[in-house]
């Protein structure tokens, strides 16, 4: 359906709708995206495996998966509530397991991520950035799956725009009687974001990871993974409506990428030491 010559954003968010004595509503097709990644992300470590390029044995695929999901899950929901929604988390911290209600972060993700694998290598003396390493490789794949569920959510929607692929969003009405015709078109920055931190970046990083030599120093890919996305971040946040409030004249989004890309230049900063050692 088009508005004033732009089409309006109906999508159905539901897969499968639940009846309404039930008390969760239906299944998301954006939890499904999270399904399809991690499910792309076993193929991937088999493949690599049967090739003999996969940085950890192959019995702990299984174990390396599990840390995975567990570090999208928790960090990602635990870093919405603590980057944009601290009043949820203060007043009603049930909140946190809710994953119903919609609310994760990309860089809570990150952070979960790296806290899951870091327990991992302890508990089974695995080498930790090798396997940092191969999960970077990945991990656009999840952004771009992430990205298109949020599109077909309809959040995190875009900033005003007159070009004609400008998307009318149902949910950027001020008000829920808002006239759909009165609506602004938006940029379809969720799918700006699954191109470029997804696709693009993850034919980056696997062309990175194919090229480098198998005595390349442990974290290099993390770090040139962690600087790219933070670059790619930044510039789509400039096309994204802001979600939270400024910090530092910079969105929220573009403040934790950076913080994420200073993370990158440590871990890169670390193995320039390693060679000159």
């Amino acid at each position: 359906m088009r508005v004033n010559g732009h089409w309006l954003h109906d999508l159905d968010p539901y897969l499968v709708h639940f009846p309404s004595s039930w008390p969760v509503r239906g299944i998301f097709w954006y939890g499904l995206t999270y399904v399809i990644a991690f499910f792309a992300a076993a193929m991937l470590a088999h493949s690599y495996a049967a090739r003999g390029r996969l940085p950890f044995p192959r019995q702990h695929i299984d174990n390396w998966l599990g840390a995975l999901c567990f570090g999208v899950v928790i960090g990602g929901r635990l870093g919405y509530l603590v980057l944009y929604d601290r009043a949820t988390l203060v007043h009603r911290p049930w909140e946190i397991v809710c994953l119903w209600h919609g609310g994760m972060a990309s860089h809570g993700g990150f952070v979960g991520v790296a806290i899951a694998l870091f327990l991992l290598s302890r508990s089974r003396n695995i080498p930790l950035l090798p396997m940092l390493d191969f999960s970077a490789s990945v991990a656009p794949l999840g952004i771009c799956l992430g990205r298109i569920g949020n599109f077909i959510n309809g959040e995190v929607y875009g900033r005003p725009t007159t070009l004609p692929w400008g998307v009318i969003f149902p949910r950027s009405a001020p008000f829920p009687d808002f006239p759909t015709a009165l609506l602004t078109p938006r940029h379809p920055s969720q799918l700006y974001e699954a191109f470029l931190e997804g696709l693009l970046l993850f034919a980056l990083i696997q062309w990175r990871q194919w090229k480098m030599r198998r005595s390349a120093m442990p974290g290099q890919l993390s770090g040139e993974f962690l600087i790219a996305y933070a670059l790619l971040r930044v510039l789509c946040e400039c096309f994204r409506e802001p979600d939270a409030p400024l910090i530092l004249c910079l969105t929220a989004g573009q403040f934790y990428s950076i913080v994420l890309c200073v993370a990158g230049v440590v871990l890169l900063g670390r193995r320039g030491e390693r060679s000159t050692g």
